[in-house]
């Protein structure tokens, strides 16, 4: 009863390292099946029931295993554009010593596992297992869609590096989207991260990867920065512009070794909430509580000043001031991403006068007090704040995060307000206004320049959701753009 019960539901036995893999097409190779589970972890063994269109896969660990069962049982994989489902065996261990028809299987195997090392074994092992080589070549062209979070160059690298050793990457922005183009040492291991990769997002719900095949054969890449690397060639110039610290270790490491991004998919380890689509990655350690210290103590403390300044970079759920240091403060995002993405555009920001800090606190989550403890109202829970700018997976907010800037973008302006009325009411919040103009097509947002960055800080906090009555809210955010 059990057996039969089984067969109509994905997981029916506990965790095993053994997977059962059902309705697989014919024609689909060994290798083929084996590569859907190296982004978890290490393959030790398989078995194909090709009559039967069938197979057993052995990770070598049943977290590998339970990593692999959670991602793809909310989205099935795909082989030869055929949905296969996978679910846990009541065999513990594979045994494939004594069947000689595993033969090819076994080399598919061994050379597929290759491909984790960045080594070319993969090419032989689909040749073993009677697979057709690949015809195209090994540059993917990857385009980035919905970029909420920055992509860099050495987070590219993280991600696909997974697959192979990667020669080459060049970005750019074309038609208005970010591109790149990478090169790996074989076609294989192209065909293999573009199977994988295509159509999942870097971070949950944003910075999703199509992947294609370039008609280019070769890249050339002519410097080594932040937008083009050869990592085969340690003695190409940096180009234009004065060197960083991270463009320096180029010309140490040819192939440098990249700190896990936080929330980011580049470890390929997937959590067990990962929604169908998406590869969501614990961070070091995946803590979205930041430290933020040297503060002005009088105007941290002001109602809603995290939550209009941090929140331009995600949704601020709590905030703790410390009792005995009131310039220092706890601030929790709403995941990890939105953490780091906060740090990276706020620390070292004047505001009120003082150079901001930022930093991962080592706490994991902002502890609310609890009844009858003293807080002097210096914890303040935000998580249902109808202020949170990416609440909707679909806001075009997701679209328009720059760094902080002199000029502000408005929006949410009623058709009565004039630009007189709003030069005004940014000079009363002592802002110097250098420009100003409405946008052409739609004359319900609006450009303003001010006197600097710390002026236009100073406003979006204070400005942000300004009441202009009728219940219309002023929306205010840093633009890329100048006047």
């Amino acid at each position: 009863n059990e057996k039969k019960k089984g067969k109509g539901n994905r997981s029916p036995y506990s965790p095993s390292r053994v997977l059962h893999i059902r309705q697989i097409p014919s024609g689909v190779t060994g290798a083929e099946v084996v590569s859907l589970g190296l982004p978890f972890g290490k393959v030790t063994n398989l078995l194909m029931l090709r009559g039967k269109g069938q197979a057993f896969l052995e990770m070598a660990s049943i977290d590998a295993a339970v990593s692999m069962v959670n991602y793809y049982t909310p989205a099935a994989p795909h082989l030869h554009n055929q949905p296969v489902y996978i679910q846990y065996s009541n065999y513990k261990e594979l045994r494939t010593d004594n069947q000689h028809n595993q033969a090819r299987p076994q080399a598919a195997l061994q050379g597929v596992n290759a491909v984790q090392h960045g080594n070319l074994g993969i090419t032989s092992a689909l040749a073993a297992d009677g697979g057709v080589l690949p015809s195209h070549g090994s540059v993917l062209r990857i385009v980035v869609e919905n970029v909420f979070y920055p992509v860099t160059l050495d987070m590219l690298y993280q991600i696909f590096s997974k697959f192979g050793f990667v020669m080459k990457i060049v970005m750019f922005h074309k038609n208005n989207q970010f591109q790149s183009l990478l090169q790996y040492a074989d076609a294989t291991n192209a065909y293999y991260a573009k199977m994988f990769l295509d159509g999942h997002s870097i971070y949950t719900g944003c910075c999703t990867l199509r992947i294609d095949f370039s008609k280019l054969t070769n890249l050339t890449v002519k410097y080594n920065n932040d937008k083009s690397r050869d990592f085969t060639r340690i003695d190409l110039p940096y180009g234009d512009g004065q060197r960083t610290v991270e463009a320096d270790a180029i010309y140490t490491f040819p192939a440098p070794s990249v700190p896990p991004v936080p929330g980011a998919l580049g470890p390929l380890m997937v959590t067990t909430s990962a929604a169908p689509g998406h590869v969501t990655i614990p961070g070091i350690p995946g803590n979205s509580v930041l430290l933020v210290s040297n503060l002005n103590p009088e105007k941290c403390s002001e109602k809603n000043f995290f939550l209009d300044f941090t929140g331009v970079y995600g949704d601020v759920h709590r905030v703790k001031i410390m009792f005995k240091k009131r310039g220092i403060a706890l601030v929790q995002m709403a995941d990890a991403a939105q953490a780091q993405l906060a740090i990276n555009y706020l620390n070292g920001q004047r505001l009120y006068g003082r150079v901001m800090h930022a930093t991962l606190s080592k706490y994991q989550t902002i502890q609310l007090p609890r009844e009858g403890q003293e807080d002097k109202g210096l914890t303040k829970d935000y998580s249902n704040s109808p202020l949170h700018r990416f609440k909707n997976p679909c806001s075009k907010n997701f679209q328009n995060i720059f760094p902080p800037s002199a000029t502000l973008h408005l929006s949410n302006i009623p058709p009565s307000v004039t630009v007189d009325d709003l030069k005004n009411l940014f000079t009363s919040k002592g802002s110097t206004v250098k420009g100003f103009r409405f946008f052409q097509k739609d004359c319900k947002m609006a450009l303003i320049q001010l006197g600097s960055v710390e002026e236009a800080v100073h406003a979006l906090i204070e400005l942000h959701n300004h009441d202009f009555g009728e219940n219309q809210h002023l929306r205010v955010s840093f633009s890329k753009s100048s006047i």
